[in-house]
């Protein structure tokens, strides 16, 4: 394989090792507690946060590698975060558990990701840059 199909495999490679890993784990999680919403809206706020630090962390002072974000961001936390399973939990809850997880989990997401923020605003000297403006 030459250099450069070698460069453009690595990012491919990494997010489909991250991906079987970040699935896997969901996977595992989900069998153990017996498939329960709260499981899921454990996971996806968790990989909500993490998002937000690894998207506030290339806003700002881009500690991690992008190899590392394509592990884990768009690899692992991509698959172990899981819309999906989200709506099928929702579209099987009564309609009281479904409003009450939905709105749950929209508002752990996004509290994720803005915790995430805070977390990288404090540990970085960088403040974090607007969406389009470069370094």
């Amino acid at each position: 394989m030459s250099r450069p199909v070698r460069a453009r495999a690595a990012p491919v490679l990494l997010v489909a090792l991250g991906g079987a890993l970040g699935a896997t784990l969901r996977s595992v999680l989900g069998a153990a507690a017996g498939g329960a919403l709260g499981v899921t809206l454990a996971v996806n706020v968790a990989g909500s946060f993490a998002l937000g630090v690894l998207l506030f962390d290339a806003r700002a002072a881009a500690r991690l590698p992008r190899r590392v974000r394509y592990l884990f961001g768009t690899g692992f936390l991509a698959s172990f975060t899981t819309y999906s399973t989200f709506v099928a939990d929702a579209a099987l809850a009564t309609p009281a558990v479904a409003l009450a997880y939905v709105v749950a989990s929209y508002a752990g997401g996004f509290g994720g990701v803005l915790a995430g923020r805070k977390v990288v605003a404090a540990a970085s000297a960088t403040p974090i840059r607007p969406p389009g403006e470069r370094q």
